[in-house]
């Protein structure tokens, strides 16, 4: 990678060090330059006429994000963010009083949330899988909890809280052989390393155009399995996900586009086709690597400093980093590092509800760099860290 050319095309690092990619990442001059121009041509001609003439550009996302990753066009679906795209996954299941739910101490807190009010609602149960040793998902145990009472596993494959990567192709392999649902989401992984629906193995995956894409907010996608259209209702209905056969009934539009509303921000969506292109370009193996190492870099030496701790879990960890200031309140740490023009971010005990009883760390400083942030850039933030550790004292 040309990490200095790459530096030239995102016109935020010019006046930051942006270690907030795991909230949202730093766009592209050329995404930057395809919202905009976008919305300059719905000022200009209206926004249905826009909408009409890029319409084939405005197709073209769906292959995009199926070659992202390694799914179809027709299973992909769009939604202003990955929350969205879950909920309408998860709500397209039925559950009955005894059916069990399936996840794990690193869910994310939006699903949580829904797991119990679904489990309010209908009865079901939902069990929470014990970590392994590392921290990580523990195989074993899931394998073990499956039943014939197992409606959903549903697993965050990256928490919001932590650089812990949990084994969802192993999660895979154990819910194929078992023909249990699986819902993965990919909100902090998709776009930080290669993700492969095929080799994971799930059958519906959730993600984010703002964060490791570094695509615009207010983007999103839901990628189904077409096997897993059998057995999914979706929750909600509209004139774009069915067609109305003139008398009392409906039929569902083909493949994953029954779970889309009509209404698009088109600007965006395009500024978000932008950023998959970018990253197809540079390689998911190589944004990986280097997001990754990062990631790594950063907690080996904040590790080295006295009084800061951090706190990841997991066999494998990502370019998420956490950590904990003796002395110091998370955002009095997120502040310092604010005031030398560093971006960072805290993590909510509510937003990992089962990590947060099981550990009782939350909250702690979130830093998340990306492939096109610099070792100088992750020194600086370390020496301001070791600063604020030293005032502490």
């Amino acid at each position: 990678m040309d990490i200095d050319a790459l530096r030239r095309d995102t016109p935020g690092t010019a006046h930051r060090i942006h270690l907030n990619n795991a909230g949202a990442a730093l766009v592209s001059r050329q995404t930057l330059d395809t919202v905009t121009a976008h919305l300059e041509l719905e000022a200009t001609i209206g926004g249905y006429e826009a909408a009409r003439q890029e319409q084939d550009r405005i197709d073209a996302i769906y292959t995009d994000l199926a070659r992202l990753i390694g799914g179809r066009p027709d299973e992909i679906a769009l939604f202003d963010n990955s929350t969205h795209a879950w909920n309408a996954a998860f709500y397209a299941l039925t559950f009955k009083p005894g059916d069990r739910i399936l996840t794990g101490r690193a869910e994310y807190g939006s699903n949580v949330l829904a797991y119990l009010q679904v489990a309010r609602r209908t009865g079901a149960e939902i069990v929470v899988v014990p970590d392994d040793p590392s921290g990580q998902l523990d195989t074993a145990a899931l394998a073990d909890l499956i039943d014939e009472r197992t409606r959903l596993v549903g697993i965050s494959h990256i928490p919001t809280s932590g650089g812990l990567i949990n084994p969802a192709a192993e999660i895979g392999r154990i819910t194929r052989a078992a023909g249990v649902p699986y819902l993965l989401d990919a909100t902090q992984s998709v776009g930080q390393f290669p993700v492969d629906v095929e080799a994971i193995g799930c059958d519906m995956l959730s993600a984010t155009g703002r964060k490791f894409l570094r695509g615009p907010r207010g983007t999103g996608f839901l990628w189904v399995r077409t096997e897993a259209l059998e057995y999914l209702d979706p929750n909600v209905i509209e004139i774009h996900s069915a067609t109305w056969d003139g008398g009392r009934g409906f039929t569902w539009q083909p493949g994953a586009r029954r779970f889309e509303t009509w209404e698009t921000g088109y600007a965006s969506v395009l500024g978000l086709d932008t950023a998959v292109r970018q990253a197809l370009d540079l390689g998911l193996d190589r944004i990986g690597e280097r997001a990754l190492a990062l990631g790594a870099y950063l907690r080996d030496r904040l590790d080295a400093l006295p009084g800061v701790t951090t706190h990841d879990l997991g066999e494998d960890r990502c370019a998420i980093v956490t950590a904990k200031v003796d002395g110091l309140a998370e955002t009095e740490v997120a502040a310092g590092l604010a005031r030398h023009g560093i971006n960072v971010t805290t993590t909510f005990p509510e937003h990992t509800q089962f990590d947060t009883e099981h550990r009782g760390v939350h909250p702690l400083v979130r830093l998340s760099p990306h492939y096109y942030n610099t070792e100088a850039e992750l020194d600086r933030t370390v020496e301001v860290m070791a600063d604020l550790a030293r005032t502490a004292r």
